[in-house]
């Protein structure tokens, strides 16, 4: 390989908006965002998370290959030109792939994403190849909504039911009468499985309880993700010991704000406080953590946040790569957002998302949504 010609020489930014389909986010008359991050001041829990702008990378080498990214909503435009500067004259066959030179920050994984795609795209290579090679080619994935009142709910589950859809997740806090959701569910789709995940609104072991024990009444939860305050590792164990539905603790590398760490991992299974995870990171800390649940026995599932198809071809690449990764996966987005951005889809036949194929991401922009849905943009060389 040519090391000169794989030289950064140019980055492309789009910058877009791209709503939900009307309706699907959550019932008409509750209004609950979700974007648990400040923005602009705001406080957390202020913003619908299809209000946010994501930003579209082109990034492009000498020998004119492009590497294609997409970065987490809210992106910080100061440390997107600084480490675009620091990039520029790289080559990305010398660049280390596993722990990039870029500092602990939300953007880190955008960059990621571009550099191994035009990596992977110089060797000819699928991106999966680059983690180890995929051990399955199909990625198991749920349905997904927002809060739901109790007379909708069952209907609404129903039709993700009928499409091919065997879970569903919830996301839900104490005002929720998550009990009643799921009799409606075993009553109008039986069978169905539920993710909650109360985000750790349901704050603490003596709220969560009593809605444990009537919820395993009903019998259709497959597990519990985040459901108490995180720092609370002992009573998660507690909980774990209490409950016959499994516990899952989300560890979102993304959130930085938070300081949401591999460690916490680590610290979650050396307490015995839960039976599996949510993973959220960039390409080499996902394939970590994901490895790490491996080697602890227990399972896991890739994360997102509603996002669009660039990062969802990443996440079918990681989890189709990752040997824990068989609890249904937060792939999604083209259910929720008005367009993908992609000129093919991906795959999807419910439960599962198929794992696409060529050279790097496998997937190919579709410039006519970007300028539909485009704010600003910029070129950085």
């Amino acid at each position: 390989m040519d090391i000169n010609a794989k030289t950064i020489v140019r980055f492309d930014y789009e910058e877009v908006i791209v709503p939900a389909h009307p309706g699907v986010i959550n019932s008409d008359s509750l209004n609950k965002p979700l974007h648990m991050l400040p923005v602009g001041g705001k406080q957390a829990w202020s913003v619908q998370f299809d209000e946010l702008p994501k930003l579209i990378l082109r990034m492009t080498l000498r020998d004119g290959t492009v590497g294609i990214s997409e970065f987490y909503r809210d992106h910080n435009w100061s440390i997107i030109e600084g480490v675009s500067n620091m990039l520029l004259g790289r080559s990305v066959a010398e660049l280390p792939l596993q722990n990039l030179p870029i500092a602990l920050c939300r953007e880190y994984d955008g960059f990621e994403c571009a550099i191994w795609d035009a990596y992977a795209k110089s060797l000819g290579v699928p991106l999966h190849r680059l983690l180890g090679g995929a051990i399955r080619e199909h990625v198991k994935i749920s349905a997904w909504s927002s809060h739901r009142t109790v007379a909708e709910i069952g209907p609404w589950v129903r039709q993700y039911q009928d499409q091919g859809f065997d879970c569903i997740k919830f996301k839900c806090d104490l005002e929720d009468d998550v009990v009643a959701w799921c009799t409606q569910i075993e009553k109008h789709a039986p069978g169905m499985k539920v993710i909650f995940d109360p985000n750790q609104r349901w704050e603490n072991s003596g709220n969560a309880r009593p809605i444990i024990r009537e919820l395993e009444k009903v019998g259709n939860v497959l597990l519990l993700e985040d459901p108490i305050q995180r720092w609370m590792i002992q009573d998660y164990a507690n909980l774990r010991q209490f409950s016959s539905i499994p516990i899952a603790l989300h560890v979102s590398l993304p959130y930085v704000f938070q300081g949401q760490r591999p460690h916490e991992a680590v610290n979650a299974i050396a307490h015995g406080a839960i039976d599996g995870f949510n993973f959220n990171g960039g390409l080499a800390k996902f394939k970590a953590l994901a490895d790490l649940a491996a080697m602890a026995g227990l399972p896991c599932w890739h994360g997102s946040e509603v996002d669009l198809g660039i990062l969802e071809a990443m996440y079918v690449h990681q989890s189709a790569a990752a040997a824990s990764c068989i609890w249904p996966s937060d792939i999604f987005g083209r259910m929720i957002r008005s367009h993908d951005l992609l000129k093919t889809p991906l795959a999807i036949t419910p439960p599962h998302i198929r794992l696409p194929e060529g050279p790097g991401l496998g997937i190919e922009l579709d410039n006519e949504a970007i300028h539909r849905f485009k704010v600003s943009e910029r070129t950085i060389r």
